[in-house]
């Protein structure tokens, strides 16, 4: 049902802006009448990379920063959500139709048709923010399990959920680990049900949803920096291509050749992934924000550290139902985020490097592909069993993701601009304008909060 909504809007667009609202009105109470759930189920099963990736975006690194934000400045930034759901979802889409069109992930595209200089850069950039972020969010993680069960060691907690991940990466099918991926990411539906055990003002909600609070003050610059080095993330680029070409080889079963899109169908069928993906990762940063700024910030909790900090301070304002719903969202993404981004570092540099590489081989037909796993996700590991501070790990990786998001953002506009590369699936002359918007913003944060660090 909702499946085929979109899907005509995304086939038509002009329909409602030839015909007017009354034809997009025939066109969904058409669909409403027929088979609703049988619609349903056909929209669930074509979500797929786009959902997990839009997912693994709300990770625990990125709750603690949304609720940061909600704590600091109540409901004042709530209008980031809706501000940067279609930045993120045009850049995703351009990394999904790069995959389709291409057979290969962004790192091998822009191998081919980039400067060397340029792929390393990104390539040794996007470990280094990940690996920092693996870390963090390793230790979120195991300190929100420590709430729930403080009498287990921290570091044996480490190490099930770092062993539970690779396991699920490297001992289980493409397909099987595709299909817990997608499960899992109904967890991040924990924060919208907790946000209606909370009193939230829903007139206030409207009200900062549409209309931007702007101070300019360097706390103000790197929150606002941070949510969007959060949403529009390099490490969601390079999965959400990769994946697209793993899709494509299981539903061909023939790794030899993964280009599969022949039909605009196909095409319309992943920008329905992506941008219902894309919508929910955004529509849980909405709702968190709005939970901490109803309860921690009228409190005077105005300094979130970490996603289990966040959770813990809910508890004796909110309840222990909201408390606990947290608890699971951050338990659950951090099963999603980490694996995403130990794969993704692993997808950039094997193809940086022209190893075997992808999720559908086994682990003695890609060794350093999984090797890359596995040293990603030791090395989380071990900055958490060191004493690394995680809010300084993350404070690292937005650092690098400040200075790399751009030149990935760049590399990925003028790929999919490109009719010799991507023949009839580039981008249009709006979505490449949209693209370069995407990229001055992002470089423009990453110039403000330099300077305001500096300052």
């Amino acid at each position: 049902m909702i499946e085929e909504i979109i899907r005509k809007i995304f086939e038509s667009p002009s329909v409602i802006l030839e015909k007017g609202i009354e034809s997009a009105t025939d066109i969904i109470n058409n669909i409403l009448h027929r088979k609703p759930v049988r619609q349903a189920g056909a929209y669930w099963r074509m979500l797929g990379p786009g959902l997990t990736t839009g997912a693994a975006d709300d990770d625990p690194s990125g709750i603690a920063t949304y609720s940061q934000a909600g704590a600091a400045y109540g409901f004042k930034l709530l209008w980031l959500a809706p501000f940067t759901f279609p930045l993120m979802a045009i850049i995703q889409e351009m990394c999904a139709r790069i995959g389709l069109a291409t057979g290969q992930g962004l790192a091998g595209n822009i191998k081919d048709h980039c400067p060397r200089w340029m792929l390393y850069s990104c390539t040794i950039l996007l470990f280094l923010a990940n690996t920092f972020n693996i870390g963090a969010d390793l230790g979120a993680m195991a300190k929100s399990v420590e709430l729930i069960a403080p009498k287990v060691d921290f570091a044996l907690i480490i190490m099930i959920i770092a062993l539970l991940t690779l396991c699920l990466q490297i001992f289980t099918t493409y397909e099987r680990y595709a299909r817990y991926l997608k499960w899992l990411a109904l967890l991040l539906f924990s924060y919208v049900i907790s946000a209606f055990a909370v009193n939230i003002n829903w007139g206030s909600v409207l009200t900062h949803s549409f209309i931007p609070s702007i101070t300019f003050s360097k706390d103000w610059i790197y929150l606002v920096t941070a949510v969007l080095g959060t949403t529009i993330s390099p490490y969601l680029f390079f999965w959400q291509t990769s994946q697209e070409v793993e899709e494509e080889m299981l539903k061909a079963k023939d790794t030899s050749d993964p280009r599969a899109v022949k039909t605009t169908h196909e095409i319309t069928n992943m920008r329905v992934d992506v941008w219902s993906g894309m919508f929910i990762s955004n529509l849980v940063m909405f709702f968190i924000i709005a939970i901490c700024g109803a309860t921690l910030f009228p409190a005077g909790v105005h300094s979130i550290d970490t996603a289990s900090q966040a959770a813990s301070a809910l508890r004796p304002l909110a309840g222990n139902g909201a408390y606990f719903l947290f608890m699971l969202g951050i338990i659950g993404t951090g099963m999603l985020a980490i694996p995403i981004l130990a794969g993704s570092t692993s997808y950039a540099l094997s193809e940086s490097f022209g190893w075997p590489r992808g999720l559908h081989h086994k682990l003695k037909e890609a060794q350093a592909f999984y090797g890359v796993i596995i040293v990603a996700t030791g090395i989380g590991i071990a900055m958490n069993l060191m004493g690394v501070d995680p809010i300084k790990a993350l404070v690292y990786s937005a650092i690098a993701n400040a200075f790399v998001a751009p030149l990935i953002i760049y590399l990925i506009v003028m790929i999919a601009s490109n009719g010799r590369i991507m023949g009839e699936w580039k981008n249009g002359k709006v979505t490449s304008f949209f693209g370069w918007i995407i990229f001055t913003l992002m470089l423009g944060a990453g110039v403000a909060t330099l300077a305001a660090w500096l300052m």
